[in-house]
């Protein structure tokens, strides 16, 4: 087994709610993978609402798929 070292400030050591020294790889993983998708989630909140995409009914998401959907098909 191979030992590698990383360097993370105190801010990004918080910031992804570290509790420990050493990690697995594979807890590592996991770790940055939850930080990045509640990332990615935010951004999408933000996008949703600054193009007033949070206000659609789950019939007009419904339909938006629907027409991408067929669009993407008839290409």
């Amino acid at each position: 087994m191979r030992t590698l070292n990383i360097d993370i400030s105190d801010l990004e050591y918080e910031k992804f709610g570290l509790n420990a020294d050493k990690f697995s790889f594979s807890e590592f993983l996991d770790m940055v993978s939850r930080e990045i998708s509640r990332q990615t989630l935010k951004k999408s909140v933000e996008l949703a609402e600054r193009y007033g995409l949070s206000n659609m009914t789950m019939d007009e998401i419904s339909a938006e798929v629907k027409a991408v959907r067929n669009n993407a098909a008839n290409r």
